[in-house]
C-alpha cells in the first residue's frame, strides 16, 4: 500500500521532523531544509547533517523529500530574478545531498507574459545551470509538481511539465510529483471510474508514469478547472472521497509516497484524522 505521511515543520531543527511524523503515524515525509521565504540561507553544517540522519535511521527511514522555496521563479524573465532562483535551487539541492534527501520537489514558476513557449524553455535552461552548479549533488533527483494552473503560472497542463524535461539537459535526473488539488484545479478530474482513468492516461501520454515518484494529497476548495490553488482536508472539498479511494487503490501507485499538505494546527490533530480518513478508504 502507499506510504501515507504530511508535510511536517522543522522549527527548532531539521530533525525535529521525524518526531513530529511519529506522532500522526506517518510513514513519509516531506520538509524544507530551509525557510522557504528567503533567498539565501545557511549551509546544514556537519552536526546537522549528522543529527537528522540518525533521527531518519531512528524513525525507520520512512520516504522523504524536499520542498524549494516559494521565491524561486525559472521561468521569470528578469535576469536579476532568474539568477537568484538558479543559485537558491543549487543550494536547495545540495542541502538535500548533505542531508541524504533524495529528491527535491519543486513548482516550475511563472512566465510573467512572456509566453508558455518562451516560460517553458527559460525553466529548462535555469534548471539545467542550477543541476551544472549543484556539483556535490549528483545524486538528488528534481521532481517536477504540477500546479493549479494559476495566472502565468507554468505546470497546470501535463504536458507543459513534459515540455521541460524534454528540453533539458538532464532528463534522467528529473521526475514528477503529483499534486491532487493542482490537478482539479487544472481541469483535471479524479472523481469518477472513467475521469481518472483518462487524467493518468494524459499523464502517461506526456510526462510518462516512470517519472511519477511521489504524490501530495488535498481536496480543493474551488471546482474543476477553477485555477485556484486551495487545499482543504480529505473529503471535504470539490474532489470527495471517491477521488482518493480510486487513487490510493491503483495498484502502479501501491508503493508511492503520498503526503499531505492540509492545514493544521500546532497540536497536528488535523494530520492524524486526514491519515484515518486516508487509510480508510484503501482496501485489503
Amino acid at each position: 500500500m502507499p506510504y501515507l505521511g504530511a508535510h511536517m515543520s522543522v522549527a527548532g531543527g531539521l530533525h525535529l521532523a521525524f518526531a513530529h511524523l511519529r506522532t500522526v503515524g506517518g510513514e513519509a515525509l516531506q520538509i524544507f531544509t530551509r525557510n522557504q521565504r528567503q533567498w539565501r540561507a545557511a549551509p546544514v553544517t556537519p552536526t546537522e547533517a549528522q543529527v537528522f540522519r540518525a533521527a531518519w535511521q531512528e524513525a525507520g527511514q520512512p520516504p522523504i523529500v524536499s520542498h524549494d522555496s516559494y521565491l524561486i521563479n525559472l521561468a521569470s524573465p528578469k535576469p536579476e530574478v532568474a539568477a537568484k532562483s538558479v543559485q537558491a535551487l543549487a543550494d536547495e539541492l545540495e542541502r538535500c545531498a548533505v542531508l541524504g534527501i533524495p529528491s527535491l520537489i519543486m513548482h516550475p514558476g511563472a512566465h510573467l507574459g512572456a509566453g508558455v513557449e518562451a516560460g517553458i524553455a527559460l525553466v529548462a535552461r535555469n534548471l539545467d545551470a542550477a543541476i551544472e552548479r549543484a556539483a556535490k549533488a549528483e545524486g538528488v533527483s528534481v521532481l517536477l509538481e504540477n500546479t493549479a494552473g494559476q495566472g502565468t503560472t507554468l505546470g497546470g497542463h501535463f504536458a507543459e511539465l513534459a515540455g521541460i524535461i524534454a528540453a533539458s539537459r538532464h532528463p534522467a535526473r528529473l521526475g514528477a510529483c503529483f499534486d491532487t488539488c493542482h490537478a482539479f484545479a487544472a481541469g483535471y478530474d479524479l472523481r469518477t471510474p472513467a475521469a481518472y482513468r483518462q487524467t493518468f492516461a494524459e499523464f502517461e501520454g506526456t510526462i510518462g508514469l516512470r517519472r511519477l515518484k511521489f504524490f501530495h494529497l488535498n481536496d480543493a476548495i474551488k471546482g474543476l478547472g477553477s485555477h485556484l490553488d486551495r487545499h482543504t482536508h480529505i473529503g471535504q472539498g470539490e474532489i470527495g472521497l471517491e477521488g482518493f479511494r480510486l487513487l490510493l487503490n491503483d495498484r502502479r501507485f501501491a508503493h508511492h509516497p503520498m503526503v499531505l499538505e492540509t492545514p493544521k494546527a500546532a497540536d497536528l490533530v488535523e494530520d492524524i484524522e486526514n491519515l484515518r480518513v486516508l487509510r480508510g478508504l484503501l482496501r485489503g
